[in-house]
């Protein structure tokens, strides 16, 4: 691996890793000397990395320093093209917009080799297995779920009983078949999850929800995780 290619691993390293890493562990995932991984910390310090932490401790990758994205390496292009891919298949139109002015973005600052490895990758996805039936614009949920607002939803069940509800939204699922939308129902006192092909009406409040959509998603992740178990 040449030093290029080595600083940019050791710094997706440090990325993963929210609290301090010990040198040990890096230079063995590096397959480099303590010696060689300390002078190549010290060089990335020097070039703006703020990486904090010494010899013995560990090492923490503060937030702010931000590599362009020609410096993706190869399995990293085929994972964000793979996934664009799904996205342009099982989304709905705003957000196949959003990932094909992303794409563009990317392609338009590569270099000429990944610029050939880009556009002639080959992972494919395969076809989706429904329709949009949504009967309101999914960018409404997205910005509410962005903004911590209740939605008020008409909903139809699966023998076609309707029920107002309103939601405190935090999380929107993609799935082949069909997209879910999960939050807290006032009407049950519980978390739901409501498939978009069968809510007939959707409007927002535009009134915020009392709890942080960060804890109920791992509130409602620790729940589910507990009735599997």
């Amino acid at each position: 691996m040449v030093r290029s290619e080595r600083l940019i691993s050791l710094l997706q390293i440090l990325r993963r890793h929210k609290r301090p890493v010990s040198g040990a562990l890096v230079a063995n995932e590096l397959g480099i000397s303590l010696r060689t991984l300390y002078r190549d910390i010290s060089s990335l310090q020097s070039q703006g990395a703020n990486i904090e932490g010494e010899p013995g401790v560990g090492y923490v990758l503060r937030s702010g320093f931000m590599l362009p994205p020609m410096m993706f390496s190869q399995a990293e292009l085929e994972a964000l093209l793979l996934g664009f891919r799904w996205v342009s298949k099982l989304a709905d139109e705003p957000m196949i917009k959003s990932a094909t002015d992303a794409i563009s973005k990317i392609e338009a600052v590569l270099p000429e080799r990944l610029k050939a490895e880009f556009e002639s990758n080959s992972l494919l996805v395969g076809p989706r297995s429904h329709v949009d039936q949504e009967k309101f614009d999914l960018g409404i949920v997205r910005q509410a779920i962005r903004n911590q607002q209740k939605l008020h939803v008409t909903y139809a069940d699966a023998s076609g009983r309707r029920s107002d509800r309103t939601i405190w939204p935090f999380a929107l699922g993609y799935f082949p078949d069909c997209r879910i939308l999960v939050g807290w129902c006032e009407l049950r006192e519980d978390y739901r999850h409501f498939r978009s092909d069968r809510i007939v009406r959707l409007s927002d409040m535009a009134e915020r929800y009392t709890r942080s959509r960060s804890q109920m998603l791992r509130h409602w992740r620790n729940t589910r995780a507990s009735m599997h178990r």
